[in-house]
């Protein structure tokens, strides 16, 4: 399921880094290598824009890492980590990701999708529909079957290491 990318055409990049972070941690004991991906989702192509959907917890600790994706051209998108009656987490940008994606892709040959949310398949279906090429990339073993088959490209980021940074436990 490769398509073709040429030069010419025109990239948006939409990651969702909580996503991405929880298959790492769960599947792989590793944070994600995000500067690798962003280069792989361009592959070689013009880069209109790319972002970063992120939550901001209360203790902050995520700051650096926030400024070390600005510092790679990707702009953040953040929201506050939500926490209800009862302890309740949520962290969900699906909507303002599914905005952009469509806003953008009037603009780009090809919007990729960092994600592996099913809930992006009619996002997908739609970009297809002659707007823009729709690729994702996401850890296989973490990703809705559906999105993998809806999209024109998928990428596995679990097929190679260079996706992934060992934490300090498994440095050990």
């Amino acid at each position: 399921m490769s398509v073709i990318k040429q030069k010419s055409q025109r990239v948006a990049v939409l990651m969702d880094v909580q996503n991405m972070y929880h298959s790492a941690k769960n599947l792989y004991h590793s944070r994600v290598n995000f500067k690798e991906i962003l280069k792989v989702a361009v592959s070689g192509r013009q880069l209109v824009r790319a972002i970063a959907y992120v939550i901001r917890t209360e203790s902050g600790e995520e700051k650096a890492f926030f400024e070390a994706l600005t510092n790679m051209g990707v702009e953040t998108k953040m929201k506050d980590l939500q926490i209800f009656a009862g302890g309740t987490k949520k962290a969900d940008w699906d909507v303002g990701m599914a905005v952009d994606a469509i806003s953008l892709a009037e603009k780009v040959d090809a919007v990729v999708l960092v994600t592996g949310d099913g809930d992006f398949v009619p996002l997908v279906e739609y970009l297809k529909g002659g707007r823009a090429q729709a690729e994702v990339i996401a850890f296989a073993r973490s990703t809705s079957q559906k999105l993998k088959e809806a999209a024109d490209d998928f990428v596995d980021l679990g097929s190679s290491p260079q996706f992934l940074i060992k934490t300090q436990q498994q440095k050990r």
